[in-house]
């Protein structure tokens, strides 16, 4: 074995359990169920705990609640109001077991109860079921990790900066919601907004980047970065990126059908790609360009209601309206 195999081989990758108990005996019950699957750190105490919990990061925490000290419902609330901690789950291990207790503990953060005396089984499949949840929500945050950053990519290549997808995104979710968009898919669109101008990758740069007006060939090949967009996301079984692909190519559409790439018209335009196009032209038109000045809120507020029922829809125009103080509010945290 070389070295650099004798490295690897010698890590460690098991997830890691943290284990709360003021009882020795109940933490070596615990040891002898998990320690073959699990990197194990042990405490008898809140105040340990909490040390452990911000220094080791454990991947998953087994927690007593009738503790001396710190109770182990204490120790969960400081674990849920912590940055650093907050996101580790916690499962309760506990003789208590009155429905009351358990709402108490779900209140206080906890993800699941296991009460005593522990089942090995029970022990066995909780904790797994549980870190397969946190796989899936870091899988999930990666995947937007990816593609803020894909959207990010399009916006600099065409001299704008990294912050307009991310403020449009959130403008189009406060619309979204404004219109009566319920909040699961607000907040997917939020998610897949970013994507909306990731054609422009496709877009040779001497048209991206001319300072002038573009010829007509060239304006028709600057329109084409919607069906360039459409390819790259692909046709794919998630929902976020279906949504993503719908945005990237409709969100030039036009209300009175003057849009392209295919001239849509009205409500056949996707709801999805019309609440965009309104949240980045508002963003665009509020930023400063290399090819011009910000035009003041209530410049691009205006423009905005005098193109509803032309660029815009008449209805989601009333909606960021209703919208425009919560997307103030957010272009002031996030300004460039």
């Amino acid at each position: 074995m070389t070295e650099t195999n004798s490295i690897f081989a010698q890590q460690d990758i098991r997830p890691k359990l943290l284990l709360v108990d003021d009882e020795p005996v109940n933490l070596q019950v615990l040891k002898q169920i998990l320690q073959q699957d699990y990197r194990l750190l042990f405490a008898r105490d809140g105040e340990k705990a909490l040390s452990l919990a911000i220094n080791e990061k454990p991947d998953l925490i087994l927690l007593d609640i009738m503790m001396p000290g710190i109770t182990g419902l204490e120790t969960c609330k400081q674990l849920k109001s912590n940055s650093t901690t907050q996101h580790i789950p916690v499962i309760f291990v506990t003789a208590l077991a009155e429905t009351r207790d358990e709402a108490e503990g779900f209140h206080a953060g906890c993800v699941d109860y296991i009460t005593k005396p522990v089942s090995p089984p029970i022990v066995l499949a909780r904790v797994k079921t549980q870190l397969s949840l946190v796989s899936i929500d870091t899988l999930r945050e990666t995947r937007l990790q990816v593609i803020h950053r894909l959207g990010r990519a399009a916006e600099y290549k065409d001299n704008e900066t990294g912050l307009h997808v991310i403020r449009m995104s959130h403008y189009s979710k406060e619309i979204a919601l404004a219109a009566g968009m319920n909040a699961v898919d607000a907040e997917e669109l939020l998610n897949a907004a970013p994507m909306h101008d990731i054609g422009k990758i496709g877009i040779p740069d001497a048209i991206l980047q001319k300072p002038g007006k573009l010829t007509p060939d060239e304006w028709e090949i600057m329109k084409s970065h919607t069906e360039i967009g459409a390819t790259i996301i692909g046709d794919d079984n998630s929902n976020l990126l279906k949504i993503a692909r719908i945005i990237a190519l409709n969100h030039h559409e036009k209300w009175d059908g003057s849009g392209y790439p295919k001239g849509l018209v009205g409500e056949t335009i996707p709801i999805e790609a019309r609440i965009v196009a309104i949240a980045d032209v508002f963003d665009a038109l509020t930023s400063v360009r290399p090819y011009k000045t910000a035009w003041t809120i209530e410049e691009a507020t205006r423009y905005i209601e005098q193109e509803a029922g032309k660029h815009f829809d008449p209805a989601l125009v009333k909606a960021f309206s209703e919208a425009l103080p919560k997307i103030i509010a957010i272009r002031a945290t996030l300004l460039d």
